[in-house]
């Protein structure tokens, strides 16, 4: 009919097409709305998947291979598994306490802060070892 509107929004390719009033000026206004609202809940849809895909990043499943520290009461220790080698500490008790003045918890943590300065490390050595490879 006469009073047919069609309105692409080019960016998102969207396309609304509307024959329902008599005149163009309400199926123009009708068409405007529909558009609008078809792009903004695109873009929600699409800020709710980046925001799920940031959540489920960041959160684990549970598995038990994801574990980093595991306390061990009837054989009193804690193993942290981060730490490939001397990553078990007895003691239980003194480490939930504190009884020991911090020093079993401080002997965890400075292995841990060496691991983490070793990482670094060797993430800084990597990309040097590329450019020195590819200058040949």
């Amino acid at each position: 009919t006469d009073s047919a509107v069609r309105i692409t929004h080019i960016p998102t390719n969207t396309v609304v097409a509307i024959q329902d009033g008599r005149s163009q000026h309400q199926n123009k206004a009708k068409a405007l709305l529909i558009i609008v609202a078809r792009i903004n809940d695109a873009a929600r849809i699409e800020q709710e998947k980046e925001r799920s895909a940031t959540i489920k990043s960041l959160t684990g499943s549970g598995d038990r291979s994801e574990r980093i520290r595991t306390y061990n009461f009837p054989q009193d220790r804690i193993t942290d598994h981060r730490l490939k080698e001397g990553g078990t500490i007895n003691g239980v008790e003194k480490f939930m306490t504190a009884d020991s003045g911090g020093d079993a918890l401080g002997e965890l943590l400075d292995k841990l802060e060496e691991l983490q300065l070793t990482y670094k490390l060797e993430n800084l050595l990597e990309p040097q070892d590329d450019i020195e490879q590819g200058g040949d």
